[in-house]
């Protein structure tokens, strides 16, 4: 009797139409992944292309602006003199003619020099010479400054520069605090009683009869 060897059968070949749609498969994969690759860009921690470092700095914006919002008032301020009778006598003339629009009263550049009186909180009246008895000046020396006259004087930073209503009041509170450190800092304001002082700043006119002027330069005598 003749022993018979049994050969294993060949593993079926898979269809030529289903190797063809892998290999495309395969392909269309690897061009995806490349395109990934080309369109991610590698950001290292603490870069200035780092996302975190692009959040807006109130402070930051507030160094960079105030030395061009001084220039601009110092440039622009009139004197008090001046000033006063004008805005007494039409208030949407003088803002008109001496100061920066803005919705909530016209930012006016002033000049003024006077006896410090009393003071609150920071905020001191001054006495000036030649100016009508029904307006009051005050001038604030911190240690808050409020208000965003700086921030509006110029009139050219504008809130669709900002992301939303907070980072545009926060950019007035960063020049303000700017100011502060460039301009008030190094000035005892308990001392300033009775001294005469020359100041250079804006204030909104809202009560022609009250002004509240942020200074952008003091000058003690």
């Amino acid at each position: 009797m003749t022993a018979q060897t049994t050969q294993p059968s060949p593993a079926p070949r898979a269809p030529a139409a289903s190797r063809r749609g892998s290999v495309i498969a395969g392909a269309i994969g690897l061009a995806v992944l490349a395109a990934i690759a080309l369109d991610t860009t590698i950001v290292p921690i603490g870069s200035e292309a780092d996302v975190r470092q692009q959040a807006f700095s109130p402070d930051s914006f507030g160094t960079s602006e105030f030395p061009r919002v001084q220039a601009f008032i110092l440039e622009k301020a009139v004197e008090a003199q001046t000033l006063a009778p004008a805005v007494l006598a039409d208030k949407a003339a003088a803002a008109k003619t001496y100061g920066t629009a803005s919705t909530t009263g016209a930012i006016l550049p002033v000049r003024v020099t006077g006896v410090v009186g009393e003071g609150k909180a920071g905020v001191y009246a001054l006495t000036v010479e030649g100016l009508p008895a029904e307006i009051k000046v005050r001038v604030q020396t911190g240690p808050a400054i409020n208000g965003t006259d700086l921030r509006d004087a110029p009139g050219d930073i504008a809130f669709g520069q900002f992301k939303n209503q907070i980072e545009y009041q926060d950019a007035g509170s960063g020049l303000n605090r700017a100011m502060k450190a460039a301009v008030l800092d190094g000035i005892d304001a308990a001392a300033l009683h009775g001294k005469t002082i020359e100041v250079v700043g804006a204030f909104r006119l809202v009560n022609p009869k009250n002004w509240m002027i942020t200074p952008v330069q003091v000058v003690v005598k």
